[in-house]
């Protein structure tokens, strides 16, 4: 089977590698659309994410859409469309939510010895349980999706939910356009989004945003929202939104800063008393977020965030194109050999 295969910082390719055989418990998916997240470009560009090295050959992915292939079971008939929770999730602890338990694995990551390959090829084997089936009708490509906004729900549930509230949704990413649609999608009275270029700005209008702001030409209100939802994962982004939250208002941190001390103005946030909650990834959001994407908004969203589909042949250029935030929204590798489903 095809799979694109990262070697270390900008050394990729499509290759050939075997094609894996389902036994019972898991399930083989025939995947159709692969979406590039910042974890992916980091890998490709800097061979790292983070502190996690790529260390052996690695393919990236965990936001997908596919049909099932093979299921030893026979619960899911071959063809069924699904999507895929990309967690296997570790040694149990009631204290906190599945997805931080210790020892589990992530699809994609270099953080586990051996690496936990990705979905960036024909053919991906998972466990059962990691199965999502897609409602009837539902597009393959919106549902590739359903992982990254399934962040953006678990970021708006750390936050303590938006419910009628003044949300700001901080970059405009692809992170950042489906926590905008999370936002929405989840009642808030207000949903303002912020960036530093035009390109993502004119997506999120799209998307919905009630107003967005660029905010190198432009400030935002003093101590106006009720929840701030950061997306960059930039120091610098966290401390211009902290005066436009209000007293008590919560900012949930979804970007994810890279290693190292960061300077953050916490004067600021004690004298609001406002709090700081980070999220990392999700637990059990992307059940939601398959049945928003299965809805009445989920083409439109789709249609939005989505702004480049690229056959899994020029995969380098896809990642070159996802890097720039001024021309790409989300990009999508197709596997299909189709350019439509």
């Amino acid at each position: 089977m095809r799979a694109f295969v990262i070697q270390g910082a900008q050394d990729a390719q499509v290759t050939d590698v075997p094609t894996p055989t389902p036994a019972e418990g898991k399930v083989l998916v025939r995947v159709a659309y692969v979406g590039i997240c910042g974890s992916d470009l980091h890998y490709y560009f800097e061979g790292a994410n983070g502190d996690f090295t790529v260390r052996e050959p690695f393919i990236p992915g965990h936001e997908l859409s596919g049909t099932i292939a093979a299921d030893p079971s026979g619960r899911y008939p071959v063809g069924t469309p699904v999507t895929v929770h990309p967690a296997r999730f570790g040694t149990e602890d009631p204290r906190y939510g599945r997805h931080l338990w210790n020892n589990g694995s992530y699809l994609g990551s270099a953080s586990t010895w051996p690496h936990t390959q990705g979905a960036m090829s024909d053919y991906l084997l998972v466990e059962d349980f990691m199965i999502r089936e897609l409602p009837a009708d539902t597009s393959l490509r919106t549902a590739a999706l359903a992982e990254p906004l399934a962040v953006g729900l678990h970021g708006i549930a750390i936050a303590g939910g938006v419910d009628g509230k003044k949300a700001l949704v901080s970059g405009s990413g692809p992170i950042g356009l489906l926590a905008v649609a999370g936002a929405k999608e989840s009642g808030a009275g207000e949903v303002w989004a912020t960036d530093l270029r035009s390109g993502p700005l004119q997506r999120a209008e799209r998307l919905g945003a009630d107003r967005t702001v660029n905010v190198a030409q432009e400030e935002l209100p003093a101590d106006y929202f009720d929840v701030i939802l950061e997306c960059t994962g930039i120091p610098s982004a966290l401390n211009s939104c902290i005066p436009a939250l209000r007293k008590a208002g919560v900012i949930g941190q979804i970007g994810m800063f890279s290693a190292g001390d960061k300077p953050i103005n916490m004067s600021a946030m004690l004298s609001k008393e406002a709090q700081i909650r980070g999220a990392f990834r999700f637990d059990d959001e992307i059940d939601r977020a398959i049945e928003i994407l299965a809805g009445p908004a989920g083409d439109h969203i789709r249609d939005a965030v989505v702004t480049h589909t690229i056959d899994i042949a020029d995969a380098v250029s896809a990642f070159h194109i996802a890097k720039d935030s001024e021309q790409s929204g989300k990009v999508l590798v197709d596997l299909t050999g189709a350019t439509e489903q």
